[in-house]
C-alpha cells in the first residue's frame, strides 16, 4: 500500500519488517540552535534513516543572482533536490516517509519538496519519534549506507507555487493562510523577520492545531471541519499557504491533504520575505494596514 500524507507507526514498522521498500527522512530541526537536529539525529534515529537538514538540504540560498532576499529558507533549486533524492534511492514509486520530534514541520516540507517533484509515494510519520517509539519502534546510532538511484525523471511542478508579486497582484481575490503562531500573526512579537504583523486579509491557521495533544496529527473528518470554514467553496489553486518562511505553511498543506480538501499554493519566501520590503503593506491586529518598518 502507498502512503500520501501520513503513515501511522505501527504500520510503518510492519513495512520495515516485512522489507518493503522504504526510504526514511529524518528531519529534525530547531530554529534557534540549527544544529540541534543533526546531534538528535546522531544520538540515535530510526534505523537506516537518512538526515536531511533544513538549511542544506530542504533549502536553497537566501538570495537570488541579483542579490535580493528571496526569504529564510527558500526552496531548493529543482534539479539539485531532484539529485539529492535520487543519492537517497529514491526512484518514482517508492515509499518515503519524513519524519521529525518537532510536530511534523520540516518533514511536512519534505513531503511537499517530493510531491513538488512529482513523486507522490510521499508521508509524514504520524506523532514522529515519539509515536515510533511507543510503538515499540527502536533507534540506532548506525549511519546508513547511499543507495543511489537513477537520475529523478525531469516532471513538471507538481505542487503550485506563489510568489512575492503574484501574491500582490491577487490579494483579495486569494484565500491566505498563515501557520505562523498567534502573537506573531497579530504582530504582537517577532523574533526572527523585518517586520511585525500579517499580509493583509490573510486568515490564521497556527500548524500545531492541527495536532492533537499527543503530538500526532488530528483524524481527516476533524481537519476536514475546522479547515473547511477557512477555506469555503474556493479552489484549491485560490489557497494560499504561507508562514515565517515557507516551512511549516507545508504543515498546513499536509493537513488540507490528509482532510481531502486538495492541496493548494504555497508561498515559499512567506512573512520573511514579504516583511524584507518597507514598500509592502501589512497588517496587525487592531490596526490598520501600513507599511512594514524594521523590528
Amino acid at each position: 500500500m502507498t502512503h500520501h500524507t501520513l503513515i501511522r507507526a505501527d504500520t510503518l514498522l510492519e513495512r520495515l519488517r516485512h522489507g518493503t521498500p522504504t526510504v526514511l527522512l529524518d528531519c529534525g530541526f530547531d530554529l534557534f540552535d540549527p544544529a540541534a537536529g543533526e546531534r538528535a539525529y546522531a544520538a540515535g534515529h530510526l534505523p537506516g534513516a537518512h538526515y536531511l537538514h533544513l538549511e542544506r538540504d530542504l533549502s536553497g540560498p537566501t538570495r537570488d543572482a541579483a542579490g535580493r532576499f528571496r526569504g529564510r529558507h527558500p526552496l531548493p533549486a529543482r534539479d539539485a533536490w531532484a539529485a539529492l533524492v535520487a543519492r537517497l534511492g529514491i526512484a518514482p514509486g517508492v515509499q518515503v516517509v519524513a519524519y521529525d520530534a518537532q510536530g511534523g514541520p520540516c518533514a511536512a516540507r519534505a513531503w511537499w519538496l517530493l510531491r513538488w517533484i512529482g513523486h507522490d509515494a510521499a508521508a509524514v510519520l504520524d506523532g514522529g519519534v515519539a509515536a515510533w517509539q511507543a510503538a515499540g519502534g527502536t533507534l540506532t546510532t548506525a549511519a546508513p549506507g547511499r543507495l543511489d538511484a537513477a537520475p529523478y525523471p525531469a516532471r513538471a511542478d507538481a505542487m503550485p507555487l506563489v510568489d512575492a508579486a503574484a501574491l500582490q497582484a491577487r490579494l483579495g481575490r486569494v484565500c491566505l493562510l498563515d501557520a505562523r503562531a498567534g502573537e506573531r500573526f497579530r504582530g504582537e512579537v517577532e523574533p526572527l523577520d523585518a517586520a511585525a504583523g500579517h499580509v493583509p486579509g490573510a486568515l490564521h491557521r497556527f500548524f500545531m492545531d492541527n495536532l492533537r495533544p499527543d503530538g500526532r496529527f488530528k483524524d481527516a473528518a476533524t481537519l476536514r471541519a475546522e479547515l473547511l470554514p477557512l477555506v469555503g467553496a474556493a479552489a484549491p489553486a485560490d489557497v494560499v499557504h504561507m508562514c515565517g518562511s515557507g516551512v511549516t505553511a507545508c504543515h498546513n498543506l499536509l493537513a488540507l491533504a490528509h482532510a481531502g480538501l486538495g492541496t493548494g499554493a504555497l508561498y515559499p519566501g512567506s512573512w520573511s520575505e514579504w516583511s524584507s520590503d518597507p514598500a509592502r503593506a501589512l497588517a496587525r491586529d487592531g490596526a490598520a494596514p501600513g507599511a512594514g518598518a524594521s523590528s
